[in-house]
């Protein structure tokens, strides 16, 4: 592939892969050479037909999720810490056109590998925090990650929107007292003497 033939392929995929992050699946490809500045026809000649475009952009994000989670893997970082970095590397990235075409009745081999790696990966992220004691341990890692899948597959999803947001702190474990810690004890408050009334 010539050098300016490859330019145009990766611009028009990191164009399609912006739009679809934030309108979803129904952005066109009109849309896409517009916003790349080519014409319909060089979109064409670089894929087949909208379909083609639409599962190179998931295999392509879902390539950079699981290159992201193999470094967090290795890394020593706690794991809940890593599990909300790769949470937030979910943003911007088009998750709720991936389930789409993952969950679809015609399903891309390769994006259906991906997806499932990577479903895999987080399974292994959040069984790891929960041995960390930094998750919450009355979920199987499977229900988290389905909870998480909520969450960030979703156009327009951000790591700080209200429902990402709320459904972390759902999963953070909580620390509890020491098993010897007493429970607190609340005052029991007297009774006032009864008063004779003045004059009675």
């Amino acid at each position: 592939m010539r050098a300016d033939a490859q330019r145009n392929r990766e611009l028009i995929a990191t164009t399609a892969l912006d739009l679809l992050a934030r309108h979803g699946a129904a952005v066109s490809m009109e849309e896409i050479a517009r916003a790349a500045g080519l014409g319909v026809g060089t979109l064409y000649r670089h894929f087949l037909d909208r379909q083609a475009l639409l599962d190179s952009v998931a295999a392509d994000a879902l390539r950079t999720l699981l290159a992201a989670g193999r470094a967090e893997l290795a890394s020593s970082a706690p794991r809940w810490q890593a599990l909300v970095r790769m949470v937030e590397k979910c943003a911007g990235l088009p998750l709720a056109l991936i389930k789409s075409l993952a969950d679809g009745a015609q399903v891309d081999p390769v994006v259906a590998a991906l997806a499932e790696e990577l479903n895999t990966m987080f399974q292994a992220m959040v069984e790891d925090a929960q041995r960390e004691g930094s998750l919450r341990a009355d979920l199987t890692g499977e229900q988290v990650v389905g909870l998480l899948n909520t969450a960030v597959c979703r156009p327009g999803a951000r790591p700080d929107d209200p429902l990402t947001t709320v459904l972390l702190d759902g999963l953070r474990a909580r620390s509890r007292p020491p098993a010897d810690t007493p429970p607190a004890v609340s005052p029991v408050p007297r009774p006032h003497p009864r008063r004779e009334p003045i004059g009675g």
